[in-house]
């Protein structure tokens, strides 16, 4: 979104009156709260992947918005939870990194479920990270006005919120005075990314996310979390398309029939789904081909954490 203020200038370029903002906003939260869905609405474009499955989103990823004189970073990080497995420490530790790297931090809580479980977990850790912090309620159109009011009385009796926020990330309701608030909040410097720049993933890992994402649409009941998908090749055609190959990771051979399907039928229904999102964002034609490969233990492989951004947790 451009500030009415902001002007062409003669080359094109937009000339912007007045100082300009950009900072680091961490996104951090219990699990399916919400928050890839709100950094695609407050970005205006889909960065992150989103579905039902808990902990979907595995490593930090930065969705870029300008809102007024500001660049806003937001950085969507893997919902914090109690861990139990190698790939589970390396999440939350990543989302905890990211909540100290960054210039604020945006608290989002689903408004459903409150306080309980993760929710007041993440606000004892809270009182250790020294950034200034906002509190936004999600969901607010399924809880009554006064159990929200309730809500966030609780919450900032444990922290100190500069601000709280009522939103559904869904309708969008409530989501421009967040940007406003951020915009006027950030310090005043220049922006980071060039403005036309909506995130930092390369496009090969955000092929590979968007695949993982129909996986999990597709087969969130019978697919375990564990698994994994790589682009293995990148070619630009002459033809102006792009042919994709990726790889989904899984641990068992039984894993592997239930991604294939009944005659493949599984995933076909994947890679369609994956193909016309990706041909979409490229805005050109994709071939893409899925092969599904049984890889033992790749949770324990430090290559793969790698691979999806993640420090390899000893």
């Amino acid at each position: 979104m451009t500030n009415q203020q902001d002007t062409p200038a003669e080359d094109g370029a937009v000339e912007h009156i007045g100082p300009t903002h950009s900072g680091f906003v961490a996104l951090i939260g219990p699990t399916n709260a919400g928050k890839s869905t709100l950094v695609n609405r407050l970005v205006g474009a889909k960065v992150s992947i989103v579905s039902h499955k808990v902990q979907t989103t595995r490593a930090i990823v930065r969705g870029i918005a300008i809102h007024n004189n500001a660049q806003i970073v937001f950085m969507d990080t893997p919902g914090i939870f109690k861990p139990r497995r190698r790939l589970d420490r390396a999440m939350v530790t990543s989302a905890w990194g990211g909540a100290k790297d960054a210039d604020l931090i945006m608290l989002l809580i689903d408004s459903e479920r409150g306080l309980r479980g993760d929710a007041e977990a993440i606000l004892e850790g809270l009182k250790d990270v020294s950034q200034p912090k906002i509190l936004v309620l999600n969901k607010i159109d399924r809880v009554r006005r006064e159990d929200l009011l309730a809500l966030a009385a609780a919450a900032n009796e444990k922290i100190a919120f500069e601000q709280t926020f009522m939103i559904s990330a869904e309708s969008g309701s409530g989501c421009d005075d967040v940007m406003d608030y951020l915009a006027k909040t950030l310090p005043e410097g220049p922006w980071y990314y060039p403005e036309d720049q909506i995130s930092d993933l390369p496009m090969r890992q955000l092929a590979a996310e968007i695949t993982r994402e129909k996986l999990f649409l597709r087969l969130h009941q019978e697919l375990p979390y564990s698994s994994h998908v790589e682009t293995e090749k990148w070619e630009e055609r002459k033809d102006g398309s792009v042919r994709i190959e990726q790889v989904i990771y899984v641990e068992r051979e039984s894993q592997k029939k239930i991604a294939l399907g009944k005659g493949g039928e599984a995933i076909k229904s994947i890679s369609t789904a994956s193909r016309k999102e990706l041909s979409a964002i490229l805005e050109q034609p994709v071939h893409l081909f899925l092969f599904v490969k049984v890889r033992e233990n790749w949770g324990d492989d430090p290559e793969r954490f790698r691979e999806m951004g993640l420090d390899f947790p000893h």
